[in-house]
């Protein structure tokens, strides 16, 4: 099989394990407070990448102008009906984050909520967030984190990371995604770290990066 076939099994797949409600399933319980606090208060244009099957909409304030960036395009359908329930137009484009359909200080805000873990380039996809963003607009984001270096956990987040890749739309267990965000060159950060109650993928951040 082709590397691209490889990644639309694993597409299909991960869309497969998404597909259904996921508003009120284990994890969106948990991390619910962080995604209250930081999207509730997003107005104007906003660019989220990576929305998957729509978990989000339900945070966001009727007045905000939603565009959706979602490679995965077996997610589309039920994505593009979570956004009409929720009163939003299913603008969804089968791009990636590091190539987002806006122009320069363009954006509002860009949401990605457990989206770092798996795209290609994280360097290049938080210039892209940059690139879009007005000056003084936002990145908000929730994602999953490595483990601290030398723990069990970061241990078999290390071990894992091959299949779970395979299996999870190229999700890497493993990455310092906080690192790369304050690497990547916003006026101001802010990062709540937190963990869940998932042992592989239990150390979290969110947060808001300021343009």
């Amino acid at each position: 099989m082709t590397t691209e076939g490889r990644r639309g099994l694993s597409q299909r797949i991960f869309a497969w394990m998404y597909r259904g409600d996921q508003e009120m399933d284990g994890h969106e319980k948990q991390v619910e407070p962080y995604k209250r606090k930081y999207l509730s208060e997003l107005r104007g244009d906003v660019l989220e990448i990576g929305p998957g099957t729509g978990a989000n909409f339900r945070y966001f304030h009727p007045d905000v102008r939603w565009m959706g960036v979602e490679p995965n395009v077996f997610m589309h359908d039920d994505l593009k009906a979570a956004a009409r329930k929720h009163g939003f137009p299913d603008l969804i484009r089968p791009l990636v984050a590091e190539r987002l359909p806006a122009g320069d200080s363009t954006i509002d805000a860009v949401v990605g909520t457990l989206v770092l873990c798996s795209v290609d380039d994280q360097a290049q996809a938080l210039r892209e967030i940059l690139r879009v963003l007005r000056p003084g607009g936002c990145y908000v984001f929730v994602e999953h984190v490595a483990a601290p270096s030398g723990s069990l956990t970061r241990h078999v987040q290390n071990v894992i990371k091959p299949v779970w890749k395979a299996l999870a739309d190229g999700c890497h267990t493993n990455r310092e995604t906080w690192k790369a965000i304050e690497n990547a060159g916003f006026s101001q950060i802010q990062i709540d770290h937190f963990r869940v109650d998932y042992p592989i993928v239990a150390p979290h951040i969110a947060g808001v990066a300021i343009k």
